[in-house]
C-alpha cells in the first residue's frame, strides 16, 4: 500500500472516513489544514466583531470534530466529483461551523439569530475595515438577504439560498457546489439556479432604484 502522502485527496478521505488510523488522519490534517483555516478566517471576517486568535483556533478544531462526529458521517457522505471537489466540501463544513458560532452568540445576546447573504457585486475582500464601511456592508447584506428570501419564497427556498451563499460568499464554483451531497443538482443545474437568482435580485434592486427616482 502506498504511503498516505502519496494517495490522492479522494483516496485519503475515503480511508479516513472508514477508520481512526492516526497516520492517515495526520496526513489529512497536514494536507487540508490550510484550506480549513483559510475558510474559517475568511468567513469570520464577514462578521462585524473580529474574532480573537483563540476563537479562530477553536473554530478550526471544531471543524475537525464535526468531520469526526458520528463515525465520520460527513466524510462518508461525501461524493467526489473530481479530486479537487473535497476542497470545496471542506470549505462549506468550516464556513458552517463559523456561521453557527456567530448565530449562537447573537441569539444569546439578542434573543434571535441572524442570517445574511451577499450579491456578487459585493466582495468583502474589497471593503474597508473602518466602522463606516462595516455598517455600510452590513446594510447591503441585509438588503440582499431580504430580496433573496422574497425571490426564493416557496419550494426549495433553503437549497436555493444555500447555493447562492456558497457561490457569492464562499467563492465556490458551480462544480464544487454540485459535488456537495445535500445539493442534489448537476453542475449545469447549479449554474442555472445561480443565473436565475442573480437576474431576479438585480431586477428587484433596479426596480427599487427606479421607484425612488420617480418619487
Amino acid at each position: 500500500m502506498p504511503r498516505f502522502s502519496e494517495l490522492s485527496s479522494v483516496q485519503l478521505v475515503q480511508i479516513c472516513a472508514g477508520s481512526k488510523d492516526a497516520e492517515a488522519w495526520g496526513e489529512f490534517i497536514r494536507r487540508f489544514q490550510p484550506v480549513i483555516a483559510r475558510a474559517v478566517l475568511r468567513t469570520a471576517r464577514l462578521f462585524p466583531r473580529q474574532a480573537p486568535p483563540q476563537v479562530i483556533d477553536d473554530l478550526i478544531q471544531e471543524t475537525y470534530l464535526k468531520l469526526c462526529q458520528d463515525d465520520s458521517r460527513l466524510l462518508r457522505s461525501f461524493q467526489p466529483r473530481g479530486d479537487d471537489s473535497i476542497y470545496g466540501f471542506l470549505k462549506v463544513v468550516a464556513a458552517n461551523i463559523v456561521h453557527d458560532h456567530y448565530k449562537s452568540a447573537l441569539a444569546e445576546k439578542r434573543g434571535a439569530g441572524q442570517t445574511d447573504a451577499i450579491d456578487e457585486q459585493i466582495d468583502p475582500r474589497t471593503q474597508g475595515t473602518n466602522g463606516v464601511d462595516i455598517i455600510h456592508r452590513n446594510l447591503q447584506l441585509e438588503q440582499i438577504d431580504r430580496i433573496l428570501r422574497q425571490v426564493t419564497a416557496g419550494k426549495d427556498q433553503q437549497r436555493k439560498c444555500t447555493i447562492f451563499w456558497l457561490r457569492h460568499r464562499q467563492g465556490l464554483t458551480a462544480s464544487e457546489i454540485a459535488a456537495l451531497p445535500t445539493i442534489g443538482l448537476s453542475t449545469e443545474g447549479v449554474e442555472s439556479v445561480l443565473l436565475r437568482l442573480t437576474t431576479m435580485i438585480r431586477s428587484h434592486i433596479n426596480e427599487g432604484k427606479t421607484r425612488r427616482v420617480n418619487l
